[in-house]
């Protein structure tokens, strides 16, 4: 669901044309170079990557080209600067805190930081938060060695298992998981592990399993598949519905055949990737940064920079958003026609 309201959006266009913008990428020369913030994750993720890559594309410093002669078609005079953090959790709390102007985060994770319900109930809700872009899906994937019999989830139950990185939304989305189940985090030998030392501790068979939030195919477990022979727990039938019922942003999805070296087609369950920013973040800014991340032109950079860049697309910017959108991106996407 996408929160917003037509009072909103006019609003929001009326202060963004009283400040004088345009909705044609021009020049800054004159301008005074303005940097933005955008938390992404460990430096080995692919939020970072994908921060890096929206950076890019969304930047125009001063003194070049312009975009209808080949330049940039980003935001005059702004320059995006990707910030390392431990994932969602510590993005949207970033965020809260006006430490950074926006950052990437599954969209489970804002959705219950908005509302302040969840995970999030005892801290109470992050009421700044404002959504620009859903970007890709993002699948839950329980990685363990082949032959060690585990075969579902409750299986667990005793096991050296990494939950994730503290502050990193795919604890969170194990916790969740693992709650609805009945186990408790006491009845794991858990460990909080980034995926890159939990791909190897599973590889050297210093732990059982672990838990990975990322889109397909994980770079991670890519290495690790590609080192022993590896299997996903099945998260569907009864499980996915399950979960499904009680958090409406979860996707069934499978994890396919052919993404990773001898592990078959599975079942999981998916949440999109938003990107996210703080409500006090000027309008303008927001409106050229939704432009120019849909931009015609940018459309090379994102399919190029990333296997995961070609996932962004503009048709799919509104699903699974529980949240209400910035006025400026509410006023790109007005304008675009896709709300009324």
């Amino acid at each position: 669901m996408v929160w917003l309201s037509r009072r909103a959006v006019v609003a929001g266009g009326a202060s963004f044309l009283a400040a004088g913008a345009v909705c044609a990428p021009r020049r800054a020369d004159a301008q005074e170079t303005r940097f933005f913030r955008i938390g992404s994750g460990p430096t080995e993720s692919i939020y970072f990557q994908i921060a890096s890559l929206i950076g890019n594309v969304v930047s125009s410093p001063p003194g070049g080209r312009d975009c209808d002669r080949g330049g940039s078609c980003g935001v005059p005079g702004l320059i995006a600067v990707t910030q390392t953090t431990a994932g969602s959790v510590a993005n949207v709390e970033a965020i809260g805190a006006k430490r950074f102007e926006s950052g990437l985060s599954q969209a489970d994770i804002a959705y219950w930081a908005f509302h302040g319900t969840g995970p999030q109930r005892p801290l109470g809700a992050v009421t700044n938060l404002r959504a620009i872009a859903n970007l890709y899906p993002e699948i839950l994937h329980v990685a363990v060695r082949r032959g060690d019999g585990i075969k579902e989830l409750r299986q667990l139950v005793g096991k050296a298992v990494s939950l994730g990185e503290r502050d990193s939304g795919t604890l969170v989305t194990a916790q969740t998981i693992l709650q609805d189940l009945g186990i408790a985090e006491r009845d794991l030998r858990a460990q909080y592990l980034k995926p890159g030392e939990a791909g190897d501790a599973l590889r050297d068979g210093r732990i059982d399993a672990y838990f990975e939030m990322s889109g397909v195919p994980s770079p991670t477990l890519h290495d690790v598949a590609e080192a022993v022979e590896i299997d996903l727990v099945p998260i569907g039938g009864a499980v996915a519905r399950r979960l499904r019922g009680d958090h409406p942003f979860f996707t069934e999805t499978v994890v396919p055949g052919d993404a990773y070296r001898g592990v078959p087609e599975t079942p999981s369950v998916s949440v999109g990737v938003l990107w996210i920013v703080g409500a006090e973040v000027d309008e303008a800014i927001v409106h050229g940064l939704t432009r120019a991340l849909w931009h015609p032109n940018n459309r090379r950079a994102l399919d190029n920079g990333h296997a995961f860049g070609r996932l962004i697309r503009r048709e799919n910017a509104l699903e699974g958003i529980g949240l209400e959108l910035h006025p400026g991106a509410a006023l790109y996407y007005f304008e675009a026609g896709m709300i009324r």
